[in-house]
């Protein structure tokens, strides 16, 4: 592993950016946007010479490291700050910093008319910044402080209109069940020091071998759980619903093409971790599984356009949970997806903003229809993004999630059949909601008030949609050809398994895009045949109505977890007001009362103190004859 002086750069340059912004204050306002930009877009630069020197050596030298600090040495605990750079961690650069740039450039147009859109940009490039220390860090309590900055930011940004109360819940109901999932990760950090005395990545690698199977399955679990939390998975996945509170570029950011990969990205880390510990594996596994159906369900009734790709978004994350827990013949698949999703879901999200912009920031659909006439760029790279995520030939999705749905049928068993057909049932549900996406919101009448006058985007908001665009026509080929990304990962997945074929390609493909063909038809036959109202019906089944209320998952959090929670701190509160401070009231009380009668043996009588002191007298007399008797 060779050494470098440039990659905190990476990390620098937007962190800079933050820091002037937030504490230039208001004399930033007018340019702070453009530093902003140029920092992130300078970050991308330092990430592509970085790969260029990465690609002219030889793989076993290609990571590189960096000592930043002694950090911690307390005893036997030493841990040094540090970067680590390799064909992992090049991937999620290259996606933060590259569509974090294209997002910077969108806002500049879309948060134009905002007040305090200097401190939004400070925030993205606080976001950016703590995002690269997530996946450049060279040990899991490096990654935690990019963890937890990742965490905060979001925070920021899903509140940053905080002014509306429902906003501001939406960011502390983001925060809060991110917490949840962060001490998952701490609990992973505590067990890792304490069977094997170190939590860098590469000590935890050496050291799996001489470690028991039940603490790698702790630990396992606890990463299962960090990555639960930052991913909106099962059965931490309620918040990001509410998240689309923040800013529609945030959404973007944060919710489509990095903080929601971050659990991939932990799990694919920890990739040595999980193969030793098949329990936990397995684990992973049911938890994209059910992510999956969980997000694509949801997904078919929502009449917001963020909220629907939202789900969308927890449901594909899903499907990269699912395929890094089928071992290491999954995990660069869960990458290629992962990649591949960044540009076609950060488009959508991007056009799902475009068109808010276009239609007084509405955002119910049903209010929508025939906007592909007023906006025919935002329809098109909208429509190039749909055709991508429904995985049909030769757009990006159709390479990496096919991949994985031939993956889950090659598991062997019956594991593998259920898993094969849930991939596949899933990609059709995708395909049923996305068309009603697409109908909705461009095709058929128009259904918005005479007030509304809809309009395409100014250039620097259609200009990083075209481009993500490209990224979901192309990405899926180039990272594909020649097994190009598979290769270029296999140096850190090395104990390859083959398996052999259920199914051959080409039959899974034919079944995925025959599931897809019967989710568009359906979608088709349900919203094309008439006028679509412009208020949701009430008249509808209890599945709909379910899937309406997110498959009560708030609900459930409520009755399972906030009741109870109430419930108990009134009761520690009621035992600390009767127990101990009743306890402490009492001993005063009695002070206090015996200090009352004793005061009133202070009268100021000279008799009264002579009394006191014959009666003393006698007293002292009586006990001395006493004793002496």
């Amino acid at each position: 592993m060779t050494t470098s002086t440039s990659l905190v750069y990476l990390i620098a340059l937007p962190l800079a950016g933050a820091a002037l912004l937030l504490l230039g204050g208001r004399r930033t306002d007018k340019w702070g946007h453009l530093l902003a930009t140029a920092l992130s877009a300078s970050s991308f630069g330092v990430g592509m010479y970085q790969l260029t020197q990465m690609l002219g050596r030889s793989e076993e030298a290609r990571p590189v490291s960096q000592k930043l600090f002694d950090w911690i040495n307390v005893g036997t605990f030493n841990v040094d700050a540090g970067l680590l750079l390799d064909q992992l961690s090049i991937c999620f650069v290259l996606l933060i910093t590259g569509v974090g740039t294209l997002i910077h450039v969108y806002s500049i147009s879309y948060m134009s008319h905002d007040h305090d859109r200097r401190r939004f940009f400070a925030y993205l490039n606080l976001f950016i910044a703590a995002m690269l220390l997530l996946v450049l860090g060279d040990s899991y309590l490096s990654l935690y402080v990019g963890w937890e900055g990742v965490g905060l930011a979001s925070y920021l940004l899903i509140g940053f209109w905080n002014q509306k109360p429902a906003y501001a819940t939406a960011s502390k109901k983001a925060f809060v069940m991110n917490r949840v999932g962060d001490m998952g990760l701490s609990f992973a950090i505590m067990i890792a020091f304490a069977t094997m005395g170190t939590v860098s990545f590469a000590g935890v690698a050496e050291q799996v071998g001489n470690t028991s199977e039940a603490a790698l399955t702790g630990m396992g679990i606890m990463l299962l759980v960090a990555a639960a939390g930052k991913s909106a998975q099962f059965p931490l996945q309620a918040w990001l619903g509410d998240a689309m509170a923040g800013p529609t570029p945030v959404s973007a950011l944060i919710h489509a093409a990095t903080m929601v990969t971050a659990g991939v990205y932990l799990i694919t880390r920890s990739n040595f971790v999980f193969d030793a510990a098949p329990t936990a594996q397995l684990l992973v596994v049911i938890v994209g599984a059910i992510t999956l159906m969980f997000g694509a369900i949801i997904g078919t009734a929502k009449d917001d356009i963020k909220k629907a790709l939202a789900a969308s978004t927890m449901s594909q994350i899903g499907y990269m949970i699912l395929a890094a827990g089928l071992g290491p013949v999954g995990y660069a698949f869960a990458i290629m997806h992962l990649l591949t999703h960044g540009f076609f879901k950060a488009g959508m999200f991007l056009g799902a903003g475009s068109v808010m912009h276009g239609m007084n920031d509405e955002v119910n659909m049903r209010k929508y229809g025939a906007l592909r006439k007023f906006m025919p760029i935002t329809f098109a790279t909208f429509g190039l993004g749909y055709l991508a995520i429904l995985g049909v030939p030769p757009f990006a999705g159709f390479y990496s999630k096919d991949m994985i749905i031939e993956t889950a049928f090659n598991a062997g068993g019956v594991k593998g059949i259920i898993l094969g057909s849930v991939t596949l049932l899933g990609a059709a549900i995708t395909a049923f909601y996305m068309t009603r996406v697409m109908i909705l919101t461009f095709t058929g009448t128009k259904r918005w008030d005479e007030n509304t006058e809809p309009h395409e985007s100014p250039w620097l908001m259609w200009l990083p949609m075209a481009i993500l665009a490209i990224g979901s026509v192309s990405s899926g080929f180039l990272l594909s050809r020649g097994d190009a990304l598979e290769n270029w990962l296999h140096p850190l997945f090395e104990h390859h398994e083959e398996h052999g074929h259920l199914l051959e390609p080409i039959v899974v493909s034919g079944l995925a895009l025959t599931m897809v063909a019967i989710g568009v038809a359906i979608a088709f036959y349900k919203y094309s045949r008439g006028e679509v109202a412009n208020t949701a019906p009430e008249n509808v089944s209890v599945f709909t109505r379910v899937a309406r209320q997110d498959l009560m998952q708030d609900r459930f959090n409520e009755a399972a977890f906030m009741r109870p929670g109430q419930a108990l701190t009134a009761t520690l509160v009621a035992t600390d007001e009767l127990v101990v401070d009743g306890t402490a009231r009492g001993v005063g009380s009695i002070a206090m009362g015996s200090g009352s009668a004793l005061r009133g043996l202070q009268n100021g009588f000279v008799r009264s103190y002579a009394a006191l002191i014959l009666v003393g007298a006698v007293a002292l007399v009586a006990a001395i004859w006493v004793v002496v008797q």
